[in-house]
C-alpha cells in the first residue's frame, strides 16, 4: 500500500503538476483551499506522509492551516513542507516557527522537489517507528515495574502481618493503619497542598505505613505480650522497635524503589515522635518530622485506642476521637489535626469495615 500525501494549492495547474511528479510512488490527495484541507487533515490523522502546502490561497491561506496543526499538536507526526512563490524572509520564518520541515520555492526543480519530499518522508517514518518502539519499551518498563511494586507490597505485608500476629494482634491493623493513613493523606492533598503531597506519595506512604512496628520482632515476648503496664525498664526497651525497625529496613528490606524505602525507613524511625518534641527515639520536633511518620503516628495511635489489647479493651470512637483531640495520646501537628477532624466519620467507618 502506498504512503499518502496531501497537495494543498489553490491552482489547478500546480496540483497536478505535483500530483504528476509524485503519483508513481505515493497516493496524491489533492485540495484547493486551506479549509478543504484542514477537513481531510483532521478526518485522517496518523494517515498522511506528508504535507506539500502553498501559502496563498483564498478561504483559508497556508499559515491558517499550519496554525489548526500546530494548536492540534500534528506538526510533529507528518512532515509539511511549504511550496510557495512567496520567498519572503519575513513568511520562511514564520513558516519555520510554525514547525514546517522545509521550504520549496516557485519555480522549483523537479527531481530536487521529489528528493526532498522522499527524505523527509523517510525520516519521518524513521521518527515516528522509533517514537512508537521506545513508547512500547516504556510500557514494558513501567509494567515490570508495576510487578516489582506489587511484590514489595506483598512482601511487606506478609512481614507486617507476622509482627501483628506475634504481638497477638489482629492481622488487620496493618490494613487499619494503612486505610486510616490514605484518608488521612487524602485530605492533606485537597487542603494542605504546601506539603507536596501528590495521589501516588499518597499511595506509597500508604503501603509504607505496614513496615511502622516491624521493629518489635527484635522485642522479647515477656514485653511485647505483658498484660500489665510496663516497667521503665521495659519500657526503654519496647521504644527500641523504632530504631531497630529502621535498622532493618536498611540492612535487610531489598528493593530497587528507594523512594518507597526511605518512605519505610522514616515511618518506622519517627512514628513515635511528637509535635512538641516529648516523642521517641529521637526527640524530633514539629516539622523535624518527616510528614509520612507524623501521619502513620495518627493512624497507629487511633488504631490502637479502638481495638482491644493485651494491656487494654477498646475505647469507643467518641473517647478514641476526643483522646487524640485533647493531646491524652501526644501532640500532634495543627494541621494534621484539621485533617483528623474532617476525616473523623471516614475513619469510624473504615475501624467498623475491617474490625
Amino acid at each position: 500500500m502506498k504512503d499518502r500525501i496531501l497537495v494543498v494549492d489553490d491552482m489547478e495547474m500546480n496540483r497536478e503538476i505535483l500530483k504528476g511528479i509524485f503519483e508513481e510512488d505515493y497516493e496524491v490527495i489533492l485540495a484547493e483551499n486551506g479549509r478543504e484541507a484542514v477537513e481531510y487533515i483532521n478526518s485522517n490523522r496518523g494517515k498522511l506522509a506528508a504535507i506539500l502546502l502553498d501559502i496563498v490561497m483564498p478561504e483559508m491561506d497556508g499559515f491558517g492551516v499550519l496554525d489548526y496543526m500546530h494548536e492540534q499538536h500534528l506538526m510533529m507526526s507528518v512532515p509539511v513542507i511549504l511550496i510557495t512563490s512567496d520567498t519572503s524572509s519575513e513568511s520562511r520564518k514564520r513558516g519555520y516557527d510554525l514547525g514546517v520541515s522545509d521550504i520549496v520555492s516557485k519555480p522549483f526543480e523537479v527531481p530536487i522537489v521529489r528528493r526532498r519530499v522522499s527524505n523527509l518522508v523517510d525520516l519521518y517514518h524513521h521518527k515516528n517507528n522509533l517514537e512508537a518502539m521506545v513508547e512500547k519499551q516504556t510500557e514494558e518498563i513501567k509494567e515490570k515495574n508495576r510487578e516489582l511494586t506489587e511484590m514489595n507490597y506483598h512482601i511487606i505485608d506478609t512481614l507486617g502481618t507476622i509482627v501483628e500476629f506475634r504481638s497477638m494482634e489482629s492481622g488487620n491493623h496493618i490494613y487499619r493503619v494503612r486505610s486510616f493513613t490514605a484518608i488521612l493523606l487524602k485530605y492533606v492533598i485537597k487542603y494542605y497542598p504546601e506539603y507536596g503531597v501528590t495521589e501516588d506519595m499518597a499511595d506509597i506512604i500508604s503501603h509504607a505505613s505496614t513496615m511502622h512496628d516491624v521493629g518489635k520482632i527484635t522485642v522479647p515476648d515477656s514485653i511485647l505480650l505483658k498484660p500489665g503496664k510496663l516497667t521503665r525498664e521495659e519500657f526503654e526497651l519496647m521504644k527500641t522497635h523504632t530504631s531497630k525497625g529502621a535498622e532493618i529496613i536498611r540492612e535487610i528490606f531489598v528493593t530497587d524503589n528507594m523512594i518507597f524505602k526511605e518512605y519505610c525507613y522514616n515511618i518506622a524511625l519517627s512514628h513515635h515522635e511528637k509535635w512538641d518534641g516529648k516523642g521517641y527515639p529521637q526527640g524530633l520536633k514539629e516539622d523535624e518530622i518527616p510528614l509520612a511518620a507524623q501521619v502513620v503516628s495518627i493512624a497507629d495511635v487511633y488504631d490502637a485506642l479502638v481495638s482491644d489489647r493485651v494491656y487494654k479493651p477498646a475505647f469507643s470512637y467518641d473517647v478514641a476521637y476526643q483522646m487524640i483531640l485533647d493531646g491524652e495520646c501526644g501532640q500532634f501537628n495543627p494541621k494534621l489535626m484539621d485533617c483528623f477532624r474532617m476525616a473523623r466519620k471516614e475513619f469510624e467507618q473504615k475501624a467498623k469495615e475491617l474490625q
